[in-house]
């Protein structure tokens, strides 16, 4: 199942966003959570929206940074209500003052959720050039947190090499196209020319191997076209069409 995430199109409220996904043809969407967007953490609002549109919320992003324990238990209850399938979380910011969430509290629950609770490759950054802005963040340490990841493609330098090592632990992948520097392209962008994600043989070979978990679209707003609707579902649909040529066909 392919579904949008909710960062491809910030800047418009869910109740737009949704009803893009829906128009589009996405089997659901991923419901990216932010401190900044108050309406991404209001659980009742977000269920009565999503039933009014008939699309589900299939997976959750949780926050980049700033989680606690209570995060996750909110986070934990609106996947209950929303019928969410993944929840997908960062290795902790180095400015996080609280790394207990990630380290002990995500192991307990897991063991008593039927939801995937699952942790994502991020890209490798340093502060002054040697402090790592995440902590236990490599692809061994986010493995053995849960046993479950997620695996955003625009965070890995080879995309065959690192979902190989992820394996079946790997529960949504977050999907985009680069182009040398540029990533959160629409998918097929890159093609006929250099790509830094082999995204086709990428989709082949998770076919192949039966993966049966979730997609996620997450590409930069303005590559879909944001402010002309027409060319977003355009946009959108041509996605769609690019990962069931590669995928499903």
């Amino acid at each position: 199942m392919i579904l949008l995430s909710t960062e491809s199109l910030k800047g418009y409220g869910l109740h737009r966003i949704l009803l893009f996904a829906k128009e589009a043809g996405f089997h659901g969407v991923d419901l990216s959570v932010s401190f900044e967007d108050f309406d991404t953490f209001d659980i009742e609002y977000v269920k009565n929206i999503s039933d009014e549109i008939g699309i589900k919320i299939l997976s959750i992003s949780a926050p980049s940074s700033r989680i606690t324990e209570t995060i996750v238990d909110k986070l934990l209850s609106m996947s209950a209500v929303l019928g969410s399938q993944v929840i997908t979380f960062s290795p902790p910011h180095f400015s996080d003052k609280d790394a207990e969430w990630y380290q002990k509290y995500l192991p307990k629950i897991k063991k008593t959720s039927n939801i995937s609770i699952s942790v994502q490759n991020v890209e490798p950054k340093f502060l002054f050039f040697i402090i790592p802005t995440r902590r236990n963040a490599s692809l061994i340490e986010i493995k053995k947190v849960t046993g479950d990841t997620s695996f955003d493609v625009a965070n890995s330098t080879d995309i065959l090499k690192d979902s190989a090592f992820l394996g079946n632990s790997i529960k949504n992948i977050y999907l985009s196209d680069s182009h040398l520097d540029k990533r959160g392209l629409l998918l097929g962008t890159s093609v006929g020319s250099t790509s830094n994600l082999p995204i086709e043989s990428f989709l082949m070979k998770l076919k192949a191997n039966g993966y049966n978990g979730l997609f996620s679209l997450k590409v930069e707003p303005k590559e879909l076209g944001v402010g002309n609707e027409e060319k977003i579902i355009s946009n959108l649909k041509s996605c769609i069409s690019y990962y069931e040529k590669y995928f499903n066909d």
